[in-house]
């Protein structure tokens, strides 16, 4: 198993891709992250699965 996978992400304010590397081997994990575009800061939600693959959810700070 992977312990670290690269997601690509949309960011909720400005809806610019970028990519963020996900430590696998963590089940649960939310930060923020800066968008590189908009420089606002993206909460991001991941959730790893039983088998290693990495589902990341973002939200604005505005919620």
């Amino acid at each position: 198993m992977n312990t670290e996978q690269t997601v690509v992400v949309k960011c909720p304010y400005c809806a610019q891709e970028f990519e963020v590397l996900v430590d696998c081997s963590i089940e649960h994990q939310e930060y923020a992250e800066e968008c590189g575009t908009c420089d606002r800061p993206v909460e991001l939600i991941i959730d790893v699965s039983p088998e290693g693959e990495a589902a990341v959810r973002t939200r604005s700070e505005d919620v």
